[in-house]
């Protein structure tokens, strides 16, 4: 099986470069002022009673288009007004059909905390989220070194912008630190794509037990829900079971209501 994150990730690379010959770090430092004010997806998470982080995503590697022509100035609001706890924007363009446009034009239509979900290698990706109004962002332990990780960390903190630290195995616990904000259990394995929920339950008991913890991926039924609340778990970041539906905000009520 090709390791897809490897190949993500050096197309990331080329990505910023260009992106900083097109504008400058410089550049983005100077509408740092204007940036929105921040909102604690942290805060939200612990005093959620479902913690559902919906995904605004068009499309993934391992599924392909999932919903090629989704705007996020509809789905975004049928979300909000589904009661999702916060959200989780997708702007890797090549391999999910995204972009920092759709936090852009996502952030006026809603007061709740917006994750900018991506492969941060470089601080000026930070730059880039705050600008368009991100309250978190995506730090995958599988695509950094602990001292990039960590260095990465304290400068979205500088930033205003709280982490949301993903981990997939045992061997990544040791990139958890007091300045994690929220521990990210993926299980999906970015390397392959293989999917097991099962992977947070393993892990639950490794963390943390005053972490905010978030289980990502793979998640498809409110009963999964209930037991990773069981488990420990504050967050469920979920976005394929609703974009793949013809209306996203809906399902999401439907599977808010089973969990109560």
């Amino acid at each position: 099986m090709k390791d897809i994150l490897s190949e993500i990730i050096a197309n990331k690379r080329f990505e910023v470069d260009l992106q900083k010959q097109a504008i400058s770090i410089e550049q983005l430092q100077e509408g740092i002022s204007e940036a929105p004010a921040i909102r604690s997806m942290k805060q939200a998470l612990a005093s959620s009673m479902s913690g559902v982080i919906a995904e605004f995503k068009r499309r993934s590697p391992s599924k392909g288009w999932i919903r090629q022509g989704a705007l996020p100035e509809e789905v975004v609001p049928s979300y909000v007004k589904a009661g999702a706890s916060a959200l989780s924007i997708l702007t890797d363009e090549k391999f999910f059909g995204g972009s920092l446009k759709d936090i852009r034009t996502a952030r006026p239509l809603t007061e709740i905390p917006i994750l900018r979900k991506d492969f941060i290698i470089d601080e000026y990706q930070l730059y880039q989220a705050k600008i368009v109004g991100a309250d978190a962002v995506l730090l995958i332990a599988a695509a950094l070194e602990p001292e990039k990780c960590n260095e990465l960390t304290e400068k979205a903190h500088s930033l205003g912008l709280e982490v949301l630290l993903e981990i997939h195995s045992a061997d990544e616990l040791d990139y958890i630190n007091k300045e994690t904000d929220m521990i990210g259990i993926n299980n999906r394995h970015l390397g392959t794509f293989f999917t097991d929920v099962e992977n947070s339950f393993r892990l639950a008991g490794q963390l943390p037990q005053d972490a905010v913890l978030v289980s990502e991926s793979g998640i498809s039924s409110p009963e999964t829900v209930k037991r990773l609340r069981a488990a420990g778990f504050r967050g469920f970041l979920i976005g394929e079971t609703f974009m793949k539906t013809e209306q996203p905000g809906e399902t999401l009520q439907y599977f808010l209501q089973a969990i109560q």
